[in-house]
């Protein structure tokens, strides 16, 4: 009898342990898991002076803290590559993406969208870079006949390049911090990128500049969605709830402001 007593109060003491340790590092109940891809800058990307989770930074970054305060959850970032994150929300691997994606009619048929949110210029304007020594080279989509020009996997610049320069040679990537070296190496004479990314790279890169094009974008294009999975209603109604909130409290700008300032500082990566 006193062997099992012993033996009782040992697995108590057990099973109280492992829940103080489910307590400190967040069980899957009370934890939001965001795919994001940390390549877009201002709106998600790594401050290389940080570690862990705290080295992601940017407006998305921001607004998945946000999400996760008022869900009352522990936010856990999920890097991967832009395409990948689409893929994370479909397998349930993740509870939604947060990664400056723009509505598209073949995510509303096949993911759950949040409401719109608006991150400054980033969506708005969407611009064509290229090298200094061919910036007045490309300034009409006719200037692009037979040209390469990259553009990042599933994004809304190969949309816009496949819909506005149809008899340029679309190239993918993956990464557009790897784009950009791809463009220095002469892999493609131009790139597809949100205007506040190409503000970014100028600033970090004397050899980069705007063409003289720049793409008409739709409305419907000009905001940004968070991704869910197909039928997480519940889910849809209160990340929508957070957002009007957001919204109506006049965070965005001051958010986009911030991201933009840390992108130019020189631990931004």
């Amino acid at each position: 009898m006193k062997i099992k007593k012993i033996a009782a109060l040992a697995l108590a003491a057990i099973l109280m342990l492992c829940f103080s340790a489910c307590g400190e590092s967040g069980s899957p109940d009370n934890m939001l898991k965001v795919a994001t891809s940390p390549d877009f800058a201002p709106m998600a990307f790594i401050d290389t002076s940080k570690k862990g989770q705290d080295q992601y930074v940017g407006f998305d970054i921001m607004l998945a803290k946000y999400i996760a305060e008022e869900m009352g959850k522990e936010l856990v970032i999920q890097p991967m590559s832009f395409e990948a994150c689409t893929t994370a929300v479909s397998m349930g691997s993740v509870d939604m993406a947060i990664s400056g994606f723009s509505w598209r009619q073949d995510r509303e048929d096949n993911f759950n969208l949040s409401d719109f949110y608006y991150a400054g210029d980033n969506e708005s304007q969407q611009v064509v870079i290229t090298l200094k020594e061919n910036a007045g080279k490309f300034n009409s989509p006719e200037d692009f006949k037979g040209v390469k020009i990259g553009a990042q996997t599933a994004s809304l610049q190969e949309s816009l390049c496949q819909e506005q320069l149809p008899d340029a040679e679309i190239v993918t990537i993956g990464d557009l911090g790897t784009g950009l070296l791809q463009l220095k190496n002469g892999d493609f004479e131009c790139m597809a990128v949100a205007f506040g990314q190409a503000e970014v790279f100028m600033a970090n890169d004397e050899s980069v500049a705007l063409c003289g094009f720049e793409f008409e974008v739709d409305e419907k294009y000009t905001a940004n969605v968070v991704v869910m999975k197909k039928g997480a209603d519940d889910l849809t109604a209160q990340v929508n709830e957070i957002l009007g909130k957001a919204y109506d409290s006049g965070v965005y700008g001051e958010w986009y402001k911030q991201a933009k300032e840390l992108a130019m500082s020189a631990t931004a990566n």
